[in-house]
């Protein structure tokens, strides 16, 4: 399994990213092993994060990127679908996120006017090249790293998980599972809280990021 950013863009666009971050340390990577996880590629990407200054789209839960100084990327939060659930479903859901990533640069932008009240007029086959929809937009880089990503796989499960080290020290890792939109998103739900339960208890996991 690749990255989802490697995935068909058909298919990202009717997708849900259900995740779940979770502190990992020098140890995570045999405890994925020991459950059976296979190591499917290692990479190292660049990421700078664009918002406002009065951040309007991180306060939405909106992330805002371009990884390698050549594709874009916007995550935004889906609307959970899920029926009413048990106490521990609940538990699930509130340790989980769940995205949709867009990565088509005249859907951000469209997505981003709508967000952010703007009218630019940048045309779509110009923003690769003059970039001048951030500034009509008042979008303003605020970070910008580098990752060294490790990715297994949990074929069972269709599980995937990902472990990140950043280069200013941070490390976190995320368990994610991809649903059709409109899928079942309790069924992704379990197979994370299954898999982070394998992992042990000695992993402490985060909520929402």
């Amino acid at each position: 399994m690749q990255d989802s950013w490697d995935k068909s863009i058909n298919f990202l666009k009717m997708s849900v990213e259900v995740e779940r971050k979770f502190l990992c340390n020098a140890d995570t990577r045999k405890a994925l092993e020991q459950i059976g996880a296979v190591c499917v590629g290692q990479r190292q990407f660049q990421d700078q994060y664009f918002d406002t200054p009065m951040f309007d789209l991180t306060l939405r839960n909106m992330w805002l990127r371009k990884r390698n100084k050549e594709c874009w990327e916007l995550k935004c939060e889906a609307v959970d679908g899920t029926e009413e659930m048990s106490r521990q479903q609940t538990r699930a859901v509130s340790m989980c996120t769940q995205y949709k990533e867009i990565t088509s640069l005249h859907e951000i932008q469209l997505r981003l006017k709508e967000v952010l009240k703007t009218n630019s007029d940048c045309e779509a086959n110009s923003l690769q090249e003059d970039e001048c929809w951030l500034g009509e937009m008042n979008l303003v880089p605020f970070a910008e790293f580098i990752t060294e990503r490790w990715s297994y796989t949990l074929e069972e499960d269709g599980v995937q998980v990902d472990l990140d080290r950043a280069d200013f020290g941070y490390s976190v890792g995320e368990i994610e599972v991809l649903v059709p939109e409109g899928g079942n998103v309790k069924s992704a739900l379990e197979k994370i809280e299954r898999t982070a339960q394998k992992l042990g208890q000695s992993i402490i996991v985060e909520g929402r990021s």
